[in-house]
């Protein structure tokens, strides 16, 4: 068993060594991390031919291979589909993501965007993200929410669960399991629900303006404001994590859909054309 653990938080983060020196008791793990913050990257790999990106051995302790990309989780994922690390995985494990990656935040996570890109290749993928201190904003956590921050516990969480998808025979259409866990000690969880993803995530950004950077005409910074930590359904990601409980949401392909609503954009379409 090959084991790909990846993150969106840059190799230096303590939930990615955590997470894969937890990996190690199922398989043969393979450490290949961006060399620094891609949070929101989603499952972008950017513009290769400008971004021109290295590859550079790294250390995490208890790990015997470590990588360091210059690129997002999604490329990192990428390149080991394309052989850079060696023979095919089996499993890619990303995070532990500070910030609870629930509601419209997946479309936006770099965590998850690895195991997509993981899924697109024929892998499974396992996205493990942790609550923060504040429930952080749209996935995010900052320096002071981790104060505290109880690592251990989403470690164990993603051990017993990729321990018994391994033991159960890796399913033979890859899954796409996003794993959410309330920043408690492990004795305190209450549990797990299958959830459903929410529209919103625990708590969300509210409004964007433009402040104008003195001294540049037609330039602007933009500020954020973010709003209080919301009160989602209990059955949903951010509304389980929220209540105590460990979130296992499964992730969809893109599949197109069947539209009835639409035809006045498909005859325009036609009249333009043919057909």
């Amino acid at each position: 068993m090959r084991i790909l653990v990846t993150n969106d938080d840059g190799i230096s983060s303590v939930g990615l060594h955590l997470l894969a020196r937890a990996m190690t008791a199922h398989g043969d793990v393979v450490v290949v991390a961006p060399d620094r913050e891609f949070s929101g990257a989603g499952a972008a790999v950017g513009a290769i031919h400008l971004m021109q990106p290295e590859v550079h051995r790294s250390t995490v302790d208890g790990i015997d291979e470590s990588w360091a990309v210059s690129g997002p989780p999604a490329l990192c994922v990428f390149f080991a589909r394309l052989g850079a690390f060696g023979g095919p995985f089996d499993l890619v494990v990303s995070g532990i993501n500070p910030g609870a990656n629930v509601g419209r935040s997946v479309y936006h996570s770099g965590t998850v965007g690895a195991c997509l890109t993981a899924r697109n290749g024929g892998w499974n993928g396992v996205a493990v993200s942790q609550a923060v201190t504040g429930w952080g904003v749209e996935g995010q956590a900052w320096d002071e929410m981790l104060i505290g921050q109880q690592w251990d516990t989403a470690a164990e969480v993603a051990s017993a669960y990729v321990g018994g998808l391994i033991a159960d025979g890796l399913p033979a259409e890859p899954v796409v399991a996003n794993i959410n866990v309330p920043n408690v000690a492990t004795a305190d969880l209450l549990g797990w629900r299958r959830t459903s993803i929410d529209a919103k995530p625990i708590r969300g950004m509210s409004s964007a303006t433009l402040d104008p950077i003195e001294g540049q005409e037609g330039s602007f910074k933009v500020a954020f404001d973010y709003g209080e930590a919301a009160e989602l359904p209990p059955d949903s990601d951010g509304g389980a994590v929220e209540a105590g409980f460990v979130s296992v949401s499964y992730i969809s392909r893109l599949t197109a859909l069947d539209r009835d609503d639409l035809g006045g954009a498909e005859a325009a379409l036609a009249s333009f054309v043919g057909g």
